[in-house]
């Protein structure tokens, strides 16, 4: 028995080391199945946070969408009103220009 003991005395110190790393490992497995009622709420809140915001973000998605479809139709519509009123003031230029030519052959008469 006198044998071991020095073999003990020098072993001891790597042991406290193997016991210090080991200990964690097999405490972590024991806790990993446990879980903390609290964070398990946490959880369930933040998925369904995160669900209701994606769902929050679709609707505000097609909404933008319907928003940019009535502008795109509104300058549609713009375009076509200023094609008809530059072809009005093309026809009051002309009435114009021909009225003023025959009030100047008037006065010259």
């Amino acid at each position: 028995m006198a044998a071991w003991l020095p073999l003990l005395k020098a072993s001891l110190p790597y042991l406290a080391e193997i016991a210090r790393v080991a200990i964690p490992v097999f405490t972590a497995k024991r806790d990993a199945g446990r879980t903390d009622p609290l964070v398990a709420r946490q959880i369930e809140e933040l998925q369904t946070a995160a669900t209701k915001n994606a769902e929050s973000i679709h609707v505000l998605a097609e909404k933008l969408q319907q928003t940019i479809q009535g502008i795109d139709e509104a300058a549609i519509n713009l375009q076509k009103e200023l094609a008809k009123l530059r072809l009005l003031l093309y026809s009051v230029s002309a009435v114009a220009v021909a009225a003023l030519a025959v009030a100047s052959w008037a006065l010259l008469r």
